[in-house]
Protein backbone atom coordinates (compact mmCIF):
# COMPACT_ATOMS: atom_id res chain seq x y z
CA UNK A 1 0.00 0.00 0.00
CA UNK A 2 1.45 3.61 -0.95
CA UNK A 3 2.15 5.99 1.72
CA UNK A 4 -1.44 8.11 0.36
CA UNK A 5 -3.56 5.28 1.26
CA UNK A 6 -1.85 4.95 4.79
CA UNK A 7 -2.89 8.27 5.70
CA UNK A 8 -6.06 8.19 6.95
CA UNK A 9 -8.72 10.85 8.52
CA UNK A 10 -9.79 11.03 11.86
CA UNK A 11 -13.88 12.23 11.32
CA UNK A 12 -14.75 12.22 14.86
CA UNK A 13 -17.88 13.30 15.24
CA UNK A 14 -17.97 15.91 12.67
CA UNK A 15 -19.96 13.76 9.59
CA UNK A 16 -22.24 10.42 10.74
CA UNK A 17 -20.70 7.06 10.76
CA UNK A 18 -22.54 6.45 6.83
CA UNK A 19 -21.69 9.99 5.62
CA UNK A 20 -18.15 9.41 7.15
CA UNK A 21 -17.92 6.51 5.18
CA UNK A 22 -19.06 8.00 1.85
CA UNK A 23 -16.88 10.78 2.20
CA UNK A 24 -14.38 8.64 2.57
CA UNK A 25 -14.93 6.81 -0.95
CA UNK A 26 -15.84 10.14 -2.33
CA UNK A 27 -12.31 11.41 -1.60
CA UNK A 28 -10.37 8.05 -1.64
CA UNK A 29 -9.46 7.96 1.85
CA UNK A 30 -9.10 4.11 3.08
CA UNK A 31 -9.24 4.38 6.75
CA UNK A 32 -11.28 6.75 8.72
CA UNK A 33 -11.72 7.21 12.81
CA UNK A 34 -14.95 7.80 14.28
CA UNK A 35 -16.77 8.81 17.22
CA UNK A 36 -19.78 7.09 18.11
CA UNK A 37 -20.79 8.64 21.88
CA UNK A 38 -23.36 11.37 20.68
CA UNK A 39 -25.40 12.45 17.79
CA UNK A 40 -24.90 12.08 14.84
CA UNK A 41 -23.57 8.94 16.18
CA UNK A 42 -25.00 8.55 19.55
CA UNK A 43 -23.66 5.20 20.83
CA UNK A 44 -26.87 3.81 21.80
CA UNK A 45 -28.14 3.56 18.07
CA UNK A 46 -25.62 1.32 16.80
CA UNK A 47 -27.79 -1.76 16.87
CA UNK A 48 -27.39 -4.28 13.94
CA UNK A 49 -29.87 -2.66 11.66
CA UNK A 50 -27.72 0.44 11.45
CA UNK A 51 -24.47 -1.31 11.65
CA UNK A 52 -24.98 -3.85 8.68
CA UNK A 53 -25.56 -1.24 5.52
CA UNK A 54 -22.26 0.84 6.90
CA UNK A 55 -19.99 -2.90 7.16
CA UNK A 56 -21.20 -3.48 3.66
CA UNK A 57 -19.86 -0.24 2.26
CA UNK A 58 -16.94 -0.47 4.18
CA UNK A 59 -16.20 -4.30 2.60
CA UNK A 60 -17.73 -3.18 -0.56
CA UNK A 61 -14.96 -0.33 -0.98
CA UNK A 62 -11.91 -1.05 1.44
CA UNK A 63 -13.12 1.67 3.89
CA UNK A 64 -10.98 0.13 7.57
CA UNK A 65 -13.29 2.13 10.19
CA UNK A 66 -11.88 2.75 13.45
CA UNK A 67 -13.72 4.12 16.30
CA UNK A 68 -12.62 6.42 19.19
CA UNK A 69 -13.54 6.72 22.63
CA UNK A 70 -13.72 10.24 24.21
CA UNK A 71 -11.32 11.42 26.50
CA UNK A 72 -13.31 12.96 28.34
CA UNK A 73 -14.65 9.97 30.08
CA UNK A 74 -12.28 8.93 33.20
CA UNK A 75 -10.97 5.89 32.37
CA UNK A 76 -9.39 5.87 35.87
CA UNK A 77 -12.58 6.60 37.64
CA UNK A 78 -13.19 4.79 41.21
CA UNK A 79 -16.52 7.08 42.10
CA UNK A 80 -19.77 4.72 43.05
CA UNK A 81 -22.05 3.79 39.96
CA UNK A 82 -19.36 5.74 37.50
CA UNK A 83 -17.21 3.33 38.16
CA UNK A 84 -19.95 0.58 36.99
CA UNK A 85 -20.69 3.09 34.19
CA UNK A 86 -16.90 3.30 32.57
CA UNK A 87 -16.86 -0.39 32.47
CA UNK A 88 -20.17 -0.41 30.54
CA UNK A 89 -19.26 2.23 27.76
CA UNK A 90 -15.72 0.92 27.02
CA UNK A 91 -17.90 -2.80 26.78
CA UNK A 92 -20.50 -0.61 24.68
CA UNK A 93 -17.82 0.32 22.35
CA UNK A 94 -16.43 -3.01 21.78
CA UNK A 95 -19.80 -4.14 20.96
CA UNK A 96 -20.54 -2.07 18.16
CA UNK A 97 -16.91 -2.91 16.79
CA UNK A 98 -18.41 -6.14 16.07
CA UNK A 99 -21.49 -5.25 14.84
CA UNK A 100 -19.26 -2.72 12.29
CA UNK A 101 -16.56 -4.89 11.54
CA UNK A 102 -14.39 -1.96 12.77
CA UNK A 103 -10.48 -2.58 12.93
CA UNK A 104 -9.54 -0.84 15.95
CA UNK A 105 -10.90 1.08 18.57
CA UNK A 106 -8.44 3.92 20.62
CA UNK A 107 -9.05 3.79 24.35
CA UNK A 108 -7.18 6.14 26.89
CA UNK A 109 -5.99 5.76 30.21
CA UNK A 110 -7.74 8.30 32.06
CA UNK A 111 -6.82 11.15 34.32
CA UNK A 112 -5.85 12.39 37.89
CA UNK A 113 -6.20 15.65 40.22
CA UNK A 114 -2.66 15.39 41.10
CA UNK A 115 -2.84 13.88 44.91
CA UNK A 116 -4.78 10.61 43.64
CA UNK A 117 -2.22 9.89 40.65
CA UNK A 118 -1.36 6.21 42.22
CA UNK A 119 -5.37 5.12 43.10
CA UNK A 120 -5.97 6.85 39.82
CA UNK A 121 -3.52 4.91 37.86
CA UNK A 122 -4.24 1.84 39.39
CA UNK A 123 -7.60 1.88 38.92
CA UNK A 124 -7.45 2.65 35.19
CA UNK A 125 -4.72 -0.25 34.82
CA UNK A 126 -7.43 -2.45 36.26
CA UNK A 127 -9.77 -1.27 34.39
CA UNK A 128 -8.37 -1.84 31.10
CA UNK A 129 -7.23 -5.20 31.79
CA UNK A 130 -10.79 -5.67 32.63
CA UNK A 131 -11.70 -4.42 29.12
CA UNK A 132 -8.91 -5.80 27.32
CA UNK A 133 -9.85 -9.56 28.70
CA UNK A 134 -13.51 -8.38 27.10
CA UNK A 135 -11.92 -7.79 23.72
CA UNK A 136 -9.84 -10.57 23.52
CA UNK A 137 -13.02 -12.49 24.13
CA UNK A 138 -15.13 -10.54 21.36
CA UNK A 139 -12.12 -9.96 18.92
CA UNK A 140 -11.57 -6.53 19.16
CA UNK A 141 -8.18 -4.80 18.52
CA UNK A 142 -7.61 -2.20 21.20
CA UNK A 143 -5.15 0.83 21.09
CA UNK A 144 -4.07 2.73 23.75
CA UNK A 145 -2.57 6.71 22.96
CA UNK A 146 -0.48 8.45 24.74
CA UNK A 147 -2.42 11.79 25.78
CA UNK A 148 -1.10 15.39 25.68
CA UNK A 149 0.37 17.43 28.57
CA UNK A 150 -1.01 19.73 30.62
CA UNK A 151 0.64 22.78 32.33
CA UNK A 152 1.99 21.94 36.08
CA UNK A 153 -0.28 24.34 37.81
CA UNK A 154 -3.92 22.76 35.98
CA UNK A 155 -5.88 20.75 38.21
CA UNK A 156 -6.46 17.97 35.82
CA UNK A 157 -3.94 15.71 33.76
CA UNK A 158 -3.90 13.05 31.52
CA UNK A 159 -2.33 9.98 32.44
CA UNK A 160 0.15 8.09 30.13
CA UNK A 161 1.31 11.65 28.48
CA UNK A 162 4.61 10.73 28.91
CA UNK A 163 7.03 7.71 28.10
CA UNK A 164 7.32 6.24 31.73
CA UNK A 165 3.60 6.51 32.38
CA UNK A 166 2.61 5.03 28.67
CA UNK A 167 5.25 1.85 29.82
CA UNK A 168 3.41 1.83 33.11
CA UNK A 169 0.20 0.38 31.20
CA UNK A 170 1.98 -1.80 28.57
CA UNK A 171 4.41 -3.49 30.83
CA UNK A 172 1.37 -4.40 32.89
CA UNK A 173 -0.98 -5.23 29.74
CA UNK A 174 0.62 -8.30 27.69
CA UNK A 175 -2.23 -8.57 25.16
CA UNK A 176 -2.02 -9.00 21.57
CA UNK A 177 -5.61 -7.00 21.85
CA UNK A 178 -3.88 -3.99 22.74
CA UNK A 179 -1.89 -2.21 20.62
CA UNK A 180 0.02 1.47 20.47
CA UNK A 181 -1.78 4.05 19.01
CA UNK A 182 1.30 6.72 18.92
CA UNK A 183 0.32 10.44 18.74
CA UNK A 184 3.04 12.11 17.81
CA UNK A 185 2.58 16.01 18.85
CA UNK A 186 1.35 14.67 22.04
CA UNK A 187 5.01 13.49 21.84
CA UNK A 188 6.62 16.99 21.47
CA UNK A 189 4.98 18.07 24.87
CA UNK A 190 7.53 16.70 27.04
CA UNK A 191 11.06 16.68 26.79
CA UNK A 192 11.82 12.71 25.26
CA UNK A 193 9.39 13.84 22.24
CA UNK A 194 9.17 12.00 19.27
CA UNK A 195 12.68 10.58 19.53
CA UNK A 196 12.15 9.55 22.77
CA UNK A 197 9.03 7.57 22.80
CA UNK A 198 10.18 5.76 19.28
CA UNK A 199 13.70 4.30 20.79
CA UNK A 200 12.01 3.60 24.30
CA UNK A 201 8.34 2.80 23.66
CA UNK A 202 6.36 -0.16 22.51
CA UNK A 203 7.08 0.11 18.68
CA UNK A 204 6.29 -3.61 17.99
CA UNK A 205 2.68 -3.09 19.51
CA UNK A 206 2.50 -0.14 17.41
CA UNK A 207 -1.08 0.38 15.58
CA UNK A 208 -1.53 4.14 14.29
CA UNK A 209 0.04 6.83 14.17
CA UNK A 210 -1.63 10.09 15.13
CA UNK A 211 -0.56 13.30 13.21
CA UNK A 212 -0.55 16.82 13.72
CA UNK A 213 2.06 19.64 13.73
CA UNK A 214 2.98 21.37 17.43
CA UNK A 215 4.40 24.25 18.69
CA UNK A 216 6.20 22.21 21.25
CA UNK A 217 4.35 24.08 24.43
CA UNK A 218 0.85 23.21 24.89
CA UNK A 219 -1.59 21.46 23.21
CA UNK A 220 -2.87 22.11 19.76
CA UNK A 221 -3.60 20.49 16.82
CA UNK A 222 -1.96 22.17 14.12
CA UNK A 223 -1.82 21.89 10.53
CA UNK A 224 1.72 20.33 9.15
CA UNK A 225 3.89 22.05 8.07
CA UNK A 226 2.72 24.99 10.42
CA UNK A 227 4.72 23.82 13.61
CA UNK A 228 8.44 22.41 14.81
CA UNK A 229 7.75 18.61 13.85
CA UNK A 230 10.21 17.82 11.34
CA UNK A 231 7.73 15.35 9.44
CA UNK A 232 10.93 13.58 7.02
CA UNK A 233 12.73 12.77 10.68
CA UNK A 234 9.65 11.28 12.31
CA UNK A 235 8.54 9.44 9.11
CA UNK A 236 11.88 7.81 8.45
CA UNK A 237 11.75 6.91 12.49
CA UNK A 238 8.58 5.17 12.57
CA UNK A 239 9.36 3.45 8.84
CA UNK A 240 12.67 2.11 10.68
CA UNK A 241 10.80 0.63 13.44
CA UNK A 242 8.88 -1.57 10.65
CA UNK A 243 5.57 0.08 10.95
CA UNK A 244 3.71 -0.70 8.08
CA UNK A 245 0.41 0.11 9.74
CA UNK A 246 -1.82 3.26 9.10
CA UNK A 247 -1.40 7.05 9.86
CA UNK A 248 -4.38 8.92 11.07
CA UNK A 249 -4.73 12.91 10.50
CA UNK A 250 -5.98 14.84 13.31
CA UNK A 251 -6.29 18.63 13.12
CA UNK A 252 -8.67 21.19 11.09
CA UNK A 253 -11.54 20.23 9.00
CA UNK A 254 -11.93 17.32 6.45
CA UNK A 255 -10.35 19.20 3.62
CA UNK A 256 -7.39 20.82 6.05
CA UNK A 257 -6.17 17.10 6.97
CA UNK A 258 -6.91 16.59 3.02
CA UNK A 259 -4.68 19.08 2.30
CA UNK A 260 -2.42 17.95 5.04
CA UNK A 261 -2.17 14.46 3.24
CA UNK A 262 -0.81 15.91 0.13
CA UNK A 263 2.28 17.94 2.40
CA UNK A 264 2.68 14.36 3.99
CA UNK A 265 3.30 12.35 1.33
CA UNK A 266 5.51 15.09 -0.24
CA UNK A 267 7.78 14.95 2.82
CA UNK A 268 7.48 11.09 2.92
CA UNK A 269 8.80 10.50 -0.55
CA UNK A 270 11.77 12.83 0.46
CA UNK A 271 13.23 9.32 2.20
Amino acid sequence: MNIKDRIGVDCGRKLSVEDAVQWAIDNEVKYIDCQIDVEPNALRTFDNARCAPIRERCSENGINLGLHTLSAVNISEFSPYLFEAVDEYLKAYIDAYVKLDAKWIVVHAGYHFSDDIEKRKQTGLERLKRIVGYAEKKGAQLLLENLNWEPDRAEVHYLAHNLEETLFYFDRLDSANLGWSFTINHATLVPEGIVGFLDGGPTDRLGEVRMADSNGEYELHMQPGTGMVDWVDMFRRVENTGFTGHYMNAFGSLDDMLEGRDFQVEKFNQL
